[in-house]
């Protein structure tokens, strides 16, 4: 039977977050060999070779697989997308040690770190990241670009949208909806649902409403 050899890994973004990342890949038994940023790290870990910015080393990118290091939604979506359409999906970075049932269903340029748990009929969208021992159970669905954070709860059925950030610690109750580009901050438990754009704290989850500028700051 013939193998095909896979390509090496060069990541896009190279600091803290992508420390982790290149860490899952290496576990996984994938070389990382290059990566793009926009300027040559002084850090660099593991000796990783510098291409340039990415969308100006596309024809070097070519002769790898991809995946953007970027904990940032926003960025990692961007980065994400623009070298999708240029070059294909990136790869996933699925650490050994996580639980997945064979009935998640997954995107592609995927996070999931070590001890994550991803539980039966899980649906992950693309650019997810599913951090350390972050614990996502039956049917929940996650949206594109999402970022659940170290030790993370999602109870069953919960819907989260696109973009949004689920903090340290948090625990979401069973059946929860949490609309798109909502922050939750670390340690907050959720028991009711939370509408698009919201930033949440606490237990129970309350929103933060920020305070008007003063008149006299603004004079």
């Amino acid at each position: 039977m013939k193998t095909t050899l896979k390509k090496p890994v060069a990541i896009v973004g190279y600091s803290g977050h992508a420390f982790v990342i290149v860490d899952i890949f290496l576990n996984a038994g994938r070389l990382v060999t290059a990566y793009c940023d926009s300027e040559e790290k002084t850090l660099n870990p593991y000796h990783l070779n510098y291409l340039g910015k990415e969308m100006e080393v596309i024809h070097k990118l070519k002769k790898f697989d991809y995946f953007a290091c970027v904990g940032h939604n926003g960025i990692r979506e961007k980065i994400h997308t623009n070298l999708s359409q240029l070059l294909g999906n990136p790869i996933n970075a699925i650490h050994p040690s996580a639980v997945i049932s064979a009935s998640v269903k997954m995107g592609d340029g995927i996070m999931i770190a070590a001890n994550a748990t991803l539980n039966p009929l899980v649906e992950i969208g693309r650019g997810v990241i599913c951090n350390t021992s972050s614990s996502i159970d039956h049917e929940c669905i996650i949206g594109d670009f999402t970022h659940i954070a170290p030790g993370a709860v999602l109870c069953g059925n919960v819907k989260v949208g696109r973009s949004t950030f689920i903090g340290a610690n948090s625990v979401i109750r069973q059946g929860i909806t949490i609309g798109n580009n909502v922050t939750i901050g670390a340690g907050t438990v959720v028991v009711k649902d939370i509408p698009d754009n919201s930033t949440v704290i606490g237990n129970p989850a309350r929103k933060l409403v920020k305070k008007p500028a003063s008149r006299l700051a603004a004079a």
